[in-house]
């Protein structure tokens, strides 16, 4: 088993991340879902030149961004632009993407549940033949009630795979499998040979080690169900704003490569931009969390 870890939780170049990971010891990347920021070239070169390899990316289901949108145009861009994820993971060699359906942060449907799960699964069927061409897997990633109420449970994207196509998979991650599931474990152990990735935070979106998950249990548990490839670190810290704050100082106020669609989604997930000496420690936290256990 590697680690992989995401780069969308802090403000920064590609550049810094990379080598910030590398450093570090992590061998894998799982690029932010964001294409139009990307020369795949050029980050081909900077992996390859600190001794990374791409694992994946995850959509980041921003602004009109949703495949369940009652709006045939909005659902069709939406499908554009997870073929564009995919696109630039194949370019750069890496293995999966994983998929968030609706718009992080929308609470509000668009149609009946019957319309909704048609209008899903007609996409997804769409991403998924582009998907197969192109060599990569698709992993639907449940996240929770507070930011999606689309697909919350392992049990709901496993039935949303099944309606797209046979080697469809699901993307589990620690953070919202606490807050949703009434079992984890049994959730990861249904989730047996589908698991096309799994994306690890602390119960409090921390990183791994700083909360109350069970990581070798968990681990242990992905070991019974045969996952032995990638886990993602995803953490991103919930900034406590009062005078109790324990990580003073890990506020960054001058914030580089920050576009305000980004801005808006680090805040709607209870963080901000933070300093990358905090950002630094939370990597360096996930990583002495978990090698010693996979």
């Amino acid at each position: 088993m590697e680690l992989a870890i995401h780069n969308w939780m802090r403000a920064e170049t590609i550049e810094t991340t990379i080598r910030r990971v590398s450093s570090l010891g992590y061998t894998k990347l799982e690029i932010a879902g964001s294409p139009e920021h990307y020369d795949t070239k050029e980050v081909r070169k900077l992996l390859k030149g600190h001794g990374l390899t791409c694992w994946g990316s995850v959509t980041l289901m921003l602004g009109d961004r949703n495949l369940l949108a009652r709006n045939e145009a909005q659902r069709a861009s939406s499908v554009q632009y997870v073929k564009d994820v995919v696109k630039m993971v194949k370019e750069l060699d890496g293995h999966m993407v994983s998929v968030v359906p609706g718009t992080v942060g929308k609470m509000v449907p668009d149609g009946r549940p019957e319309e909704e799960w048609k209008w899903a699964v007609e996409s997804m069927k769409e991403i998924y033949a582009y998907s197969e061409a192109a060599g990569i897997l698709l992993g639907i990633e449940p996240i929770n009630r507070f930011e999606t109420y689309f697909i919350n449970r392992a049990e709901q994207a496993l039935a949303l795979a099944e309606a797209v196509g046979p080697n469809c998979g699901v993307c589990l991650d620690t953070f919202h499998m606490n807050m949703e599931e009434t079992d984890m474990f049994e959730a990861i152990r249904k989730a047996k040979g589908k698991l096309a990735g799994f994306h690890v935070a602390d119960n409090n979106r921390m990183a791994p080690g700083m909360g109350h998950l069970n990581w070798k249990k968990i681990i242990d548990t992905l070991g019974e169900v045969n996952y032995n490839s990638v886990l993602s670190v995803e953490f991103c810290a919930p900034l406590d704003r009062t005078p109790a704050n324990p990580y003073p100082g890990s506020i960054d106020e001058a914030p580089e490569n920050l576009t305000p669609e980004q801005e808006k989604f680090l805040i709607d997930h209870g963080s901000s931009s933070v300093t990358e000496e905090f950002y630094t420690m939370l990597t360096q936290q996930s990583y002495n969390t978990l090698i010693k256990l996979i």
